[in-house]
């Protein structure tokens, strides 16, 4: 019973999605270890992983919570863990609850700066779950929730701002709104049957893909600014280079008449592209 209970909250709030950003957090630490010249720290490692896991966990369930009544809706998602009747609604809010109250408890072990701004951090996180009711720019609130892993575990290690890892953010950002997009046009037609918003029921199918190969375009731009400005070596360019092809793959397989891949573009080609890419980047600093 116990075993079946995690596994539906697990699944509640896509646990293997954590592979998008985690890996950025990870870069971020190593930043502040390697390129900030900052001690290793394995208590710190470990605060930043479980603020990640709190931080995440609360945001995914918010969001299957606020949304339930479109998820019964929609037969995309009607057998989701809430409108199935797997969880309650009022389970999953006590989740919702305990996580962001674990996330800032952790906070406050970690240092002063980051326990001050977790409730800034909750606020974009849970905040994203109200904007497709408001804007099509809902992918990009996104983006800024899922950018402040490498920033935030940066912030954790030396409790300072730093360029190169806010660039980092910003890739991020870029990256995660462009692949959101991608995913979203499953639902334009119920989008607007709902009157929600996205970029696809603003664009169409076709808009909404150039839209997300412009931001791909600026994060690829943003990975080559980071390899230089950072100094890295070779290790970090064959990352790099993984990234970049995976952001071309992804376009690849999705066309505007044809959704059959989009979940091998959104699943596939972006957990290989993060995996990879801080693999190599933490090698590169670890290495040279």
């Amino acid at each position: 019973m116990a075993s079946a209970t995690i596994r539906n909250y697990l699944s509640l709030v896509k646990f293997s999605h954590t592979i998008f950003a985690m890996p950025f957090a990870m870069i971020g630490f190593f930043l502040a270890v390697s390129w900030a010249g900052h001690s290793f720290n394995w208590t710190k490692l470990l605060l930043v992983v479980l603020c990640m896991v709190f931080a995440r966990s609360a945001a995914m369930a918010f969001n299957r919570w606020l949304d339930v009544e479109f998820d019964k809706r929609n037969p995309r998602t009607a057998k989701r863990e809430i409108p199935a009747g797997v969880i309650s609604a009022s389970s999953a809010l006590y989740f919702v609850i305990g996580n962001a109250l674990l996330f800032m408890a952790t906070t406050w072990f970690i240092n002063p700066i980051c326990f001050f701004l977790s409730p800034v951090a909750l606020l974009v996180i849970l905040g994203y779950s109200y904007t497709k009711r408001f804007t099509a720019l809902c992918h990009l609130v996104l983006g800024v929730g899922l950018s402040l892993a490498p920033i935030g575990a940066f912030l954790a290690v030396t409790g300072y701002f730093a360029v190169l890892p806010v660039l980092l953010s910003v890739l991020v950002l870029c990256w995660v709104s462009g692949f959101d997009i991608i995913y979203a046009l499953q639902d334009e037609e119920f989008d607007k049957s709902q009157q929600l918003h996205s970029i696809p029921t603003w664009l169409g199918k076709a808009g909404g893909l150039r839209f997300s190969e412009g931001l791909h375009v600026v994060a690829a731009a943003l990975v080559i600014v980071i390899g230089i400005l950072g100094a890295f070596h070779w290790l970090y360019w064959i990352g790099a280079g993984v990234f970049m092809l995976m952001l071309f793959m992804q376009h690849r397989l999705v066309k505007p008449n044809d959704l059959s891949r989009v979940n091998l573009a959104f699943m596939t080609t972006n957990g290989i592209a993060s995996v990879v890419y801080a693999l190599f980047t933490i090698a590169d600093m670890l290495i040279f």
